[in-house]
């Protein structure tokens, strides 16, 4: 390591308990890593003993901001600012305490915690938190000591680039590294539940595609213009995603003069299935994802959902279906989403409903219905008018 004051320290979490593949999913790590940093500066990543160390290349980087930016990349369980020092007791004790001060001060119990990873360190890890505890005391003489549930815990950490000193350790995003866990394209209407999903589903490692429906004149560019707002706050924890805006007025258009009203939202989610199987497939992804809950509406029941799953051409992943509503909200609210969702602008989901929905479909009766339309010129017609963007 070069000569820094502070770094942070990085703990991979799940990705420890990997076999063989573990280094393939580190570098996936390191690799998101350096792509949110990079625009704060350069940065230094190391990876030793199941943590990453991160080391700013200037004094001037933000810390603050590099902090908020990797709680927010999936695969790290736990991280934390460190002061770094020369491998002595003297020169580990001088960083401390100073570098803790504010907060053994505004402490009233504490306990030192050590890790010795470095076997040649001459003292053990006990002996470390003896040490810097009698200083610590003799320092903060209001302070006592709390093994069990101290207000503050001071770690020590003895690797082989140097000495580490820090307070607690701040959650990290969990889960696995974005690109892990393959490709998928999320089904996103604009409401609370989609980008939720999104979210969990990027959380489990999955590099996420969208592709949201747009029905001009009877939705407006606004909620396209919200759609992107969502896929920017979910692309803060699960990186750049490519949309694929889908013209669906002329299929809703021909549904609603063909089909019987009470199966319109039915046959409507599957030429929906239809399209996003297509776009998926063109984009290299294994599956679809949508913010689907068990009972939540008419289309989500147990029936109504195998109709749609029947429609089709790659696994469907539903991360919120077992969720109540309130719990879906909390995520919404944690990862910044549910403000922009419950703006009042219409989806194509919302403007063409049914006064009367069927609850308990049967795929017989939805083929029937949709046997009156040119379900297969539709389609191509609508693929064929996709608008694709970054976000």
């Amino acid at each position: 390591m070069t000569d820094v004051q502070e770094i942070l320290l990085i703990k991979n979490g799940e990705l420890a308990l990997k076999g063989l593949n573990r280094s393939t999913f580190e570098s996936v790590l390191l690799k998101n890593l350096r792509h949110r940093l990079r625009p704060l500066g350069g940065f230094r990543l190391v990876t030793a003993q199941s943590t990453i160390l991160i080391e700013p290349a200037s004094p001037d980087i933000d810390l603050e901001e590099a902090c908020a930016r990797v709680s927010r990349v999936f695969g790290i369980s736990a991280f934390s600012r460190a002061r770094v020092a020369p491998k002595s007791m003297d020169a580990i004790l001088a960083a401390a305490l100073p570098y803790l001060e504010s907060a053994l001060q505004a402490a009233r119990t504490f306990k030192v915690e050590a890790k010795r990873s470095d076997k040649s360190f001459p003292l053990t890890s006990p002996q470390i938190c003896r040490v810097a505890g009698e200083a610590i005391l003799a320092r903060f003489p209001h302070l006592q000591v709390d093994v069990h549930t101290p207000e503050l815990t001071v770690w020590i950490e003895i690797r082989d680039f140097g000495a580490y000193i820090h307070g607690p350790q701040l959650p990290g995003a969990g889960g696995m590294p974005v690109g892990t866990g393959g490709r998928a394209a999320l089904l996103i209407s604009g409401g609370i539940d989609s980008p939720v999903a999104g979210y969990m589903m990027a959380k489990r490692g999955i590099e996420l595609t969208a592709v949201h429906f747009a029905s001009p004149p009877y939705t407006s560019e606004r909620a396209e213009m919200k759609v992107e707002a969502l896929l920017r706050q979910v692309g803060a924890y699960a990186g750049r995603i490519r949309l694929h805006t889908v013209p669906f007025t002329h299929i809703q258009e021909e549904i609603g003069r063909a089909c019987p009203e009470e199966l319109f939202t039915l046959v409507m989610r599957r030429f929906m299935m239809k399209i996003a199987t297509r776009v998926a497939k063109s984009e290299d992804c294994g599956a679809l994802v949508t913010g689907e809950s068990v009972g939540q509406v008419a289309s989500q029941t147990i029936p109504a959902l195998a109709c749609t799953d029947a429609a089709a051409g790659l696994p469907v992943f539903r991360p919120v279906i077992g969720m109540d509503k309130e719990e879906i909200i909390a995520i919404a609210r944690k990862i910044g989403t549910f403000e922009t969702s419950i703006q009042p602008y219409e989806d194509c989901c919302t403007v063409f409903t049914p006064r009367h929905p069927r609850t308990k479909p049967r795929l017989a009766m939805l083929e029937e219905a949709e046997a009156a339309l040119d379900a297969e010129a539709l389609i191509e017609e609508a693929v064929a008018g996709v608008r694709r963007k970054v976000i």
